[in-house]
């Protein structure tokens, strides 16, 4: 484990935004996004239009990867 998050940037509904996330997550996000045949920029659109408004998107981005890794 690296530690240090790393800062990507993805487009949501066309607009540029950044995300740090931890390596591993970041690998486990693609993972995710290659499984269920989508781009991350799709996913990540998914998973920002459902979290709730309080929630920082690379926080609900790490929620969804550990909910689908548990289901």
């Amino acid at each position: 484990m690296t530690g240090r998050p790393e800062k990507h940037s993805l487009t949501l509904r066309g607009h540029r935004t950044s995300v740090s996330m931890e390596v591993e997550f970041w690998e486990a996000f693609r993972a995710l996004a290659t499984a269920r045949a989508v781009s991350l920029n799709t996913l990540a659109a998914e998973i920002d239009a459902t979290r709730p408004p309080d929630v920082g998107l690379a926080s609900a981005i790490r929620v969804h990867i550990l909910k689908s890794l548990k289901a």
